[in-house]
C-alpha cells in the first residue's frame, strides 16, 4: 500500500470528489467523506432533514439513499454516467486499469440475489485510509459492526438501535493481564482495519496498534503493537479457529510481515517476513523491493495462506512454515483484497487494475476468470458461507454480486453514490451490509437475501 500518508490523503481528496457537472446541482463543491465540522449533515443542500429509507419506501419511487433527485437539475443516470468519466482510479502502475480489459470475462447483469431492505442514515460508515475498507463485519443478519470516526459501533437492524462498543479517541488500555500484552495501551488510534467473529472484535491501526476486546466482556483484554518499523499500518486482520478448536487471529501489516496470533494463551505464535529481491518479482515499481502484505487471506483448511500487497504478483504460502508454494500472475497493479471460498479450493483476489480474479489453487497456472470493476480498484471481496455468492466491493458506487456457483456468469450489480469502507455478508447468507461513507449521505445499506416467496415488510 501507499507508504506516504501525506501523498495518500491528498490524492485521497481528489479520489472522493464528487464532479462538478452543474453549478447548482446538490454535490457541488462537495467532497465525499471530507467535513469542515465533526458533525456529519442531516439537511441536504436543499434543507431537506434526509430520512432512513426501507424496502417499502424504495417501491413506492423513494430513492434508496433519499437523494431527492426530482427536485434537482440533473437525473440519477446523468449523474452516474458522470461519475462513470470523471472519477480517477488510483493506480501505482500507470494505465493498468486499461491494460487489463482484454482479458476480461464479459458477465450478464440482471442477476436478483438481494433485494434492498433498508438504508440507515444513523450509521456513519467512515475510512481513514483510501486503500483499506475492511471495516464493517455482520456476526449475525441482525447485527454489523462498523468504524464510525474513533468510535466502534454495533447496530442492530433488529431493534433499530445502535451502540458504542468501543471508542479509541481517548486513552485505551487492557483491563486484563496477559503476557506480551502492552499495558500501557494506546491513545487516539487511529483504526485502518477491523475484523470481527463470533464473540470476538480486533481492531488494527495506522502505528500497528493491535486492540483485541471480547464482545461479551468489559473492557479490553489485549493490546499490542505488530511493530515500531516507521512503515508499520495494519493492513488486514483475519480471525479464524485452528483444526483444534482454538482461536487464532492473523495480522498483516506493511512493513513486509504477517503475524499470527492465539488468543487462547494471548501470545504471538509465527511471523512470516517476506523480504525478497527485486529480481524474484519483476515489474516493481518504487524503491522498496519488498512485496507488503496488503491483504491475507487463510484457507478454510488453514493449510495455505493468499497474500497479496505492494507487487502485481500474489503468491501462495504454506500457512505453517510461510514458504512460497506459488506466484500468483497475472494482475498488472497492486492488490489489496482477498478471500478464499468455502470449499478451500477457489479464491479471489481485487487489484487496483480494476480486475477480481478468481483462482483454482489445484491448477494456478491461469485464472478461472477475470472480473472487472467499473470505476476503480477492487477494494473488498467476500464469499457467502454457503458458496453460492461472490461480492466484491470498488472504492465507490459499486458493489457486484457473482453467481459464483454457476461460473462467475451472472452478476447483480448494487449501485448508489459513496466511497465504500466495507461490505460483509451475514454468517447465515441471509443479509449483505454496504458501509457508505459521505459527508451528507454516509449510512448503511442492507440487503436481503430473495428467496422463492417473499416477505410482507408493511409493518417494518
Amino acid at each position: 500500500m501507499s507508504q506516504h500518508e501525506g501523498d495518500e490523503m491528498d490524492y485521497a481528496a481528489d479520489d472522493y470528489e464528487m464532479a462538478e457537472v452543474d453549478e447548482d446541482m446538490y454535490f457541488r463543491g462537495r467532497v465525499v467523506g471530507y467535513s469542515e465540522s465533526d458533525d456529519d449533515d442531516e439537511y441536504d443542500h436543499l434543507d431537506n432533514k434526509i430520512t432512513d429509507t426501507s424496502a417499502a419506501d424504495a417501491r413506492k419511487g423513494k430513492d434508496i439513499q433519499g437523494i431527492p433527485w426530482e427536485r434537482l437539475s440533473i437525473s440519477r443516470d446523468k449523474y452516474k454516467q458522470t461519475r462513470l468519466e470523471q472519477y480517477k482510479n488510483y493506480e501505482n502502475i500507470q494505465h493498468s486499469g486499461k491494460g487489463s480489459e482484454k482479458e476480461c470475462k464479459p458477465t450478464k447483469k440482471g442477476g436478483a440475489y438481494y433485494e434492498f431492505w433498508r438504508n440507515t442514515r444513523s450509521v456513519k460508515s467512515t475510512i481513514l485510509h483510501f486503500q483499506l475498507r475492511n471495516l464493517v463485519w455482520s456476526t449475525s443478519k441482525h447485527d454489523v459492526y462498523l468504524m464510525s470516526h474513533f468510535s466502534i459501533t454495533h447496530w442492530s437492524s433488529l431493534s433499530c438501535k445502535k451502540t458504542e462498543v468501543l471508542n479509541v479517541s481517548g486513552h485505551v488500555a487492557p483491563s486484563e493481564k496477559h503476557p506480551g500484552s502492552l499495558l500501557e495501551g494506546f491513545t487516539q488510534t487511529q483504526v485502518s482495519t477491523l475484523a470481527v467473529r463470533d464473540r470476538l472484535l480486533i481492531a488494527g491501526g495506522f502505528q500497528g496498534e493491535l486492540i483485541c476486546k471480547y464482545l461479551d466482556r468489559s473492557g479490553v483484554c489485549f493490546c499490542s503493537r505488530t511493530t515500531y518499523d516507521d512503515n508499520a499500518i495494519t493492513n488486514a486482520v483475519e480471525i479464524y479457529d485452528t483444526p483444534s478448536g482454538a482461536t487464532h487471529f492473523m495480522a498483516s501489516n506493511n512493513d513486509c510481515g504477517i503475524r499470527d496470533f492465539d488468543m487462547e494463551r494471548f501470545q504471538l505464535t509465527k511471523h512470516f517476513s517476506f523480504p525478497w529481491p527485486v529480481n524474484r518479482y519483476h515489474a516493481i515499481v518504487g524503491n522498496d523491493p519488498h512485496l507488503t502484505g496488503g491483504h491475507t487471506s487463510l484457507s478454510p483448511d488453514g493449510k495455505f495462506l493468499v497474500i497479496v500487497g505492494d507487487n502485481p504478483e500474489g503468491i501462495l504460502v504454506d500457512s505453517q512454515t510461510g514458504k512460497t508454494i506459488t506466484p500468483l500472475c497475472g494482475h498488472l497493479d497492486f492488490s489489496f483484497a482477498s478471500a478464499w471460498h468455502p470449499d478451500g479450493n477457489i479464491f479471489a483476489t481485487g487489484n487496483q487494475d480494476k480486475t477480481c480474479r478468481v483462482w483454482d489453487a489445484r491448477n494456478l497456472s491461469k485464472s478461472v476468470a477475470v472480473l472487472k470493476g467499473n470505476l476503480g480498484a477492487i477494494r473488498s471481496i467476500r464469499f457467502t458461507s454457503d458458496g453460492r455468492f461472490m461480492a466484491m466491493a470498488e472504492p465507490a458506487d459499486f458493489v457486484h454480486v457473482y453467481d459464483a456457483k454457476n461460473g462467475y456468469e451472472m452478476e447483480q450489480e448494487i449501485d448508489f453514490f459513496g466511497e465504500i469502507s466495507g461490505v460483509s455478508f451475514s454468517p447465515d447468507t441471509e443479509s449483505l451490509f454496504i458501509g457508505v461513507w459521505d459527508r451528507t449521505y454516509g449510512s448503511l445499506l442492507q440487503y436481503n437475501r430473495r428467496r422463492n416467496h417473499s416477505y410482507l415488510d408493511s409493518l417494518l
